[in-house]
């Protein structure tokens, strides 16, 4: 058995100050010491994926993460961690329980199967992964693995975790408060939406401040929002879908001189409304959170979503966002964003549905427009120390 005390400060020393996750009874006390160290940040998220995504947001912003997740929530994780992690090279450390460990102890019998595939279903994703040390002397030797190998081919890692492979920590060690109290705000009526979504990317681009960093959802929003005018502070996240606020929170809390923007869309948001709650909690005043509504999955064919039937603004005051509003205008919105109040502030942009035919796709790739994004933000961070 290894000491949780010893891998946190051990991890501490190889630059992992970030840390996400869902909780796992095997590894309840790393949890614990995790949550309990000042030193760390630790964002506790909705589901495993959401947990993913808020791990790549910090690694882009200059942070090393680490994931800590039960394996039965290995499958919410497969898309971000197949098509966000690995198509834009984003490196993150996972933490996977093994429930259900053929020839461990006797588990509840959802975790039989997982339990079995939990080492397959890694290599499967191309994930290379150990077991965690045995000996708190072996502790350093694997961190030294697992950066070199993130470093070099800038993809996950995972470190594997049997029932009694680490040590307990008192708790339960309970996450901090958040500092303020929601201020309710009337969001108003939900105006019919008459214009494109070009129209209202042109009023985002158009009202950004020079610090502004844009992340947009998979789909068409990031093919416009390239033609339109490509960028190097706009990243255009690829698959994982749904997941675009919970890496602009993690991108958020790590780099807080940053304003980000999220360019979201009606079916993404549905998909992941507990992200809303994460950011609700976590209260990042440089966060904006922007949902594009037509109403359809315009990307896959114009599927209806059913938002029509979502109150998205009502959700997010709920949640704890400090302002809600929606809009229909480009005027409105450009305002919006140029006032520079602090947030986190969710906006729900009623548009009609459709786009160009001919809509190019980006000639950059996502790992090239992921690097372009953090060289774009540590020339950022250079700036404001010459100041």
């Amino acid at each position: 058995m290894v000491s949780v005390d010893h891998v946190v400060e051990s991890a501490k020393n190889c630059g992992f100050s970030a840390w996400s996750g869902v909780p796992c009874s095997y590894l309840q006390g790393l949890i614990n010491r995790v949550i309990d160290d000042p030193a760390i940040r630790y964002i506790a998220a909705a589901n495993e994926g959401d947990a993913v995504a808020l791990a790549a947001g910090m690694e882009i912003g200059g942070g090393r993460a680490v994931v800590i997740l039960q394996n039965s929530g290995l499958g919410n994780a497969v898309n971000p961690l197949t098509s966000l992690c690995h198509s834009h090279r984003i490196p993150v450390l996972l933490i996977v329980s093994q429930r259900g460990e053929p020839g461990g102890a006797p588990d509840e019998p959802q975790h039989a199967l997982m339990g079995a595939i939990t080492t397959d279903l890694l290599e499967l994703m191309q994930i290379r992964w150990e077991r965690v040390p045995a000996r708190d002397d072996e502790v350093a030797g694997c961190l030294g693995r697992v950066l070199a190998h993130m470093q070099r081919y800038r993809v996950p890692y995972a470190l594997v975790a049997g029932r009694n492979d680490l040590s307990t920590w008192p708790g339960p060690a309970s996450v901090p408060a958040a500092s303020a109290a929601p201020r309710p705000l009337a969001a108003g009526a939900v105006p019919a939406g008459q214009v494109l979504r070009r129209a209202m990317l042109e009023a985002v681009q158009s009202a950004l401040a020079p610090g502004d960093v844009v992340l947009a959802t998979t789909g068409f929003t990031g093919r416009e929002l390239y033609a339109i005018g490509d960028r190097p502070n706009q990243l255009y996240l690829v698959g994982a879908m749904g997941r675009a606020s919970s890496v602009g929170l993690g991108l958020a809390l790590q780099c807080p001189q940053v304003r980000v923007i999220v360019i979201d869309g009606d079916g993404a948001v549905l998909m992941r409304l507990g992200a809303l709650a994460a950011i609700g909690r976590e209260r990042p005043g440089n966060l904006v959170h922007v949902v594009l509504d037509n109403g359809v999955h315009d990307s896959t064919g114009g599927q209806p979503t059913g938002s029509a039937l979502v109150d998205f603004a009502a959700v997010a005051q709920a949640c704890g966002y400090e302002r809600v509003c929606n809009v229909a205008r480009p005027e409105d919105l450009r305002a919006l964003i140029a006032s520079g109040n602090p947030g986190p502030a969710f906006v729900r942009v009623m548009i009609a549905a459709g786009t160009d035919r001919d809509l190019p796709r980006p000639t950059v790739g996502p790992a090239e427009t992921t690097v372009r994004l953090r060289e774009h933000l540590r020339s950022l961070s250079a700036a404001d120390g010459q100041h």
